[in-house]
């Protein structure tokens, strides 16, 4: 925690208290309320802690206004563009962008813990068929504690370091696993010859019959979209995390929690979102239609993946997933997906019309992550747990962020209670 410089001034009743303030190195200054209750009797309301700072952090910093995300003060963009997800999954835990020999030695060590202990094949069948992959990734994830006995431990740090290491390792494992259940497949086990994006592909789309061969665009856009979406700051299922964590409780059961909370389709669901809007368009010529109707303020539709809540001028992942996709389409074709064809002329408008323009509802990384997917064969129920094992790493960074630190304490709002005061109990016969 850094050195107050300053303090603002609160006057309750006449009566004037200081708080101290804060200084980031980026963003607005921040007043310090933790002695307010004991010196002033009163609490804050800020419902949805949007006006609040819950912690301090080192990890990820976002300006809305700018449009910027940074990454321990590395753009987003210039990551995405020159590194690839293992190197940013470093740089996220450790700090520092890797050496040569860093790198080698941490995907090695990502590598050869992809593999699930084999008892939990039988877990994935105590699910329906048609169970929700996203369902059968927060039973699994929490199961983990109950297989993997040696990480459990918070006090440790060397149990730490191998439980943040297990489950960025064998997320995709479970994503992949939790899809094949789903449509039937036998599972496909991860190969320690492929790369990450590559490997979960395969896993994915492999079946006993026939390899799947993991052409290198699509392995490129996939590692695309897991960097972009491995952290942004403390978002809701990142407060999730941090305030399981804050109980003591293990690992896997807080990245569980967090898996739970981005299912949320307010959070983990846009591209989902988005997908379905697209089919709800239908076809290349209803377009007008549903943009006149995004315009009119008295109509319920919305146009998902345009806009973001924090990013109020441009999402700057989206540039780089643009790419991506353009790529993507290019290799695969659009010409008999009706859902991509509308999807580009969608693109093509909103870019195009003065009305999206004035009021910066360009195209989002959402937009662009789920016409890669739909691309891909991805079915719509796949987007958020990809989504998961994307952010998985964003979690762990932020978990082992406030383990380590000294002013970790037990998370508990406060409330402005509304209801009844003290009543007295009236018996059964007479009320």
């Amino acid at each position: 925690m850094p050195e107050s410089t300053k303090t603002a001034k609160l006057t309750i009743d006449g009566q004037e208290h200081e708080l101290p303030m804060f200084s980031p190195t980026a963003g607005p200054e921040v007043i310090d309320i933790r002695k307010l209750y004991a010196d002033a009797g009163v609490f804050t309301y800020d419902p949805g802690f949007t006006s609040t700072a819950s912690c301090d952090s080192t990890i990820t910093y976002i300006d809305g206004d700018k449009g910027e995300l940074l990454h321990r003060g590395y753009p987003i963009d210039q990551l995405a563009e020159k590194s690839h997800y293992l190197e940013v999954c470093y740089l996220l835990l450790y700090g520092e962008l890797p050496t040569a020999a860093q790198l080698e030695d941490f995907e090695s060590r990502v590598t050869n813990h992809t593999m699930l202990h084999e008892q939990m094949q039988y877990f994935f069948r105590g699910f329906r068929r048609d169970a929700h992959p996203m369902a059968i990734m927060v039973g699994v994830v929490g199961a983990m504690s109950a297989f993997y006995h040696d990480s459990t431990d918070i006090t440790d740090p060397w149990q730490r370091e191998v439980a943040s290491i297990r489950m960025i390792a064998k997320m995709p494992t479970i994503a992949a696993w939790a899809y094949k259940y789903s449509i039937g497949q036998p599972f496909v086990y991860p190969r320690n010859d492929l790369d990450y994006a590559s490997n979960f592909l395969r896993m994915c789309f492999a079946v006993p019959a026939e390899d799947y061969v993991v052409d290198p665009i699509l392995s490129r856009a996939m590692d695309r979209i897991f960097t972009l979406h491995a952290d942004h700051e403390q978002n809701a299922s990142t407060s999730t995390v941090r305030l399981a964590s804050s109980s003591g409780a293990n690992p896997f059961a807080c990245i569980a929690a967090g898996i739970a909370c981005l299912w949320g389709p307010a959070h983990g669901g846009a591209n989902q979102a988005c997908l379905e809007m697209l089919k709800q368009i239908g076809e290349v010529e209803n377009i007008p239609e549903y943009i006149e109707r995004a315009k009119d303020k008295n109509d319920p539709f919305r146009l998902m993946g345009f806009g973001h809540r924090v990013y109020k001028n441009f999402d700057p992942r989206a540039k780089v997933m643009k790419q991506s996709a353009d790529e993507v389409l290019e290799l695969l074709g659009i010409e008999n997906n009706k859902v991509l064809q509308v999807a580009k002329e969608l693109e093509r408008i909103a870019l195009s019309d003065d009305y999206f323009r004035d009021k910066k509802l360009f195209p989002n990384v959402d937009f662009y992550s789920g016409i890669i997917l739909e691309a891909m064969g991805f079915p719509t129920s796949m987007f958020t747990p990809i989504f998961a094992v994307s952010r998985t790493v964003g979690w762990i960074s932020q978990w082992k962020e406030m383990i380590a630190d000294p002013q970790m304490k037990i998370g508990r709002p406060r409330q402005l209670y509304l209801g009844a005061t003290n009543r007295d109990y009236v018996d059964i016969e007479n009320r």
